[in-house]
């Protein structure tokens, strides 16, 4: 539970009681950064006393507004869990239920602004405010500021990579985190960075869990590399059949071959837009360009 997220979340308004009911709920099973909330529709639904189709409405509505976003899964007894977190980015920029401070005009007889502080007879006075007053602090300030939500927003694509690793090995975030940074910085694409951390994840589903690397460490031997060049293996073998099927379909149509029939408009667009073919060829194929 995050005093932190529950907090942020109290003091914004959401349109509807059912729609606060299940934020609060939400945020009670976040961490401070709004992450590793795993909990079905049904458990909502349970806890909360709502409709299924109100919570189901409700979470995707969330997820289409951006407060939540999905980062991962977590397997269960029914196939599996998804796993989301709270955009602490969104829900600060939401309507505050803070009430307007109320300033009145001057009087003859001026009402008492604040209430009294106690007697003085002892040299020590009362409390500024009162303990239901609106500008009481119970607790330190939870506001995000401008740097920090700008901050928290570029790092979700960083938190999604991290989601893919397998969840019970991944240890210190924060250093996962930092290594993720890194590796974006000096030149490696997020997505795949992310796709060669899903590629291990597969590749140890198998595995004992005293075989699968602790992930601060995974990312500290930069074992990610060898994702990468499978990836890149894969796109040159992918880029080369596309090649050869390319060149197949234009002699099809140098040839007016009779397959020509079975080639499609997305097809003839590709070849058109690589130059393969001229308009004047296609057509001469039988083909509408």
């Amino acid at each position: 539970m995050s005093w932190r997220i529950a907090n942020e979340c109290a003091e914004r308004r959401f349109g509807s009681p059912a729609r606060k009911q299940i934020i609060m709920f939400l945020a009670d099973k976040a961490s401070d950064d709004g992450s590793g909330i795993w909990c079905s529709k049904g458990t909502i639904q349970r806890h909360t006393e709502l409709g299924e189709s109100t919570v189901k409405r409700t979470i995707s509505d969330f997820l289409r507004e951006g407060i939540l976003i999905e980062t991962g899964q977590r397997r269960c007894q029914n196939g599996y869990t998804v796993i989301y977190r709270i955009v602490l980015a969104k829900i600060s920029q939401l309507d505050s239920t803070a009430e307007p401070d109320v300033e009145t005009g001057s009087t003859v007889d001026p009402v008492q602004s604040e209430p009294g502080r106690g007697s003085m007879v002892d040299g020590v006075r009362g409390p500024r405010w009162t303990p239901n007053h609106p500008k009481t602090i119970h607790k330190p300030p939870t506001r995000v500021d401008a740097r920090e939500a700008a901050a928290e927003v570029e790092d979700l694509e960083f938190g999604k990579i991290l989601s893919a690793y397998p969840e019970d090995r991944i240890r210190d975030r924060r250093t996962c985190l930092k290594q993720i940074s890194a590796a974006v910085k000096a030149g490696v694409k997020a997505e795949d960075l992310l796709l060669a951390v899903k590629a291990y994840a597969v590749e140890t589903e198998s595995y004992t869990r005293s075989k699968v690397c602790f992930a601060d460490n995974w990312f500290k031997m930069r074992r990610w590399e060898k994702g990468l060049a499978q990836i890149q293996v894969d796109r040159a073998k992918a880029l080369e059949a596309e090649s050869k099927g390319r060149a197949s379909l234009v002699e099809w149509i140098l040839g007016r071959h009779p397959l020509c029939k079975h080639i499609t408009k997305r097809q003839v667009a590709d070849l058109l837009a690589n130059k393969a073919v001229t308009p004047e060829q296609v057509r001469s194929a039988g083909l509408e360009v």
